[in-house]
């Protein structure tokens, strides 16, 4: 959880995901060109985000091949309905 927090995208694929999906898109040609110039830090941008806007939850299970079973579950039929919106696996049918 405090490799997702950090903001850093080197290594951690959810800070890629919330970068590409969340973040890219709300940035003006200003914050790109600050970005390509190195005064915006990309993973600084991302960390406030996630900081600023996005929670989690968490289960307390016996065993990691719980967990993946139960995240197999959830990333493939969603919980009350809703897949997850940054890792979905393929739906059931």
């Amino acid at each position: 959880m405090n490799s997702h927090a950090s903001g850093r995208r080197s290594g951690d694929q959810f800070c890629i995901y919330v970068f590409d999906r969340l973040v890219l898109p709300t940035l003006t040609a200003e914050d790109l060109k600050a970005v390509g110039a190195g005064d915006l830090s990309c993973d600084e941008i991302v960390k406030k985000f996630i900081r600023d806007r996005l929670s989690c939850r968490f289960v307390v299970v016996e065993d990691a091949a719980e967990a993946r079973k139960i995240e197999a579950v959830v990333r493939a039929k969603g919980l009350a309905g809703r897949r997850p919106f940054l890792n979905p696996g393929l739906p059931v049918v």
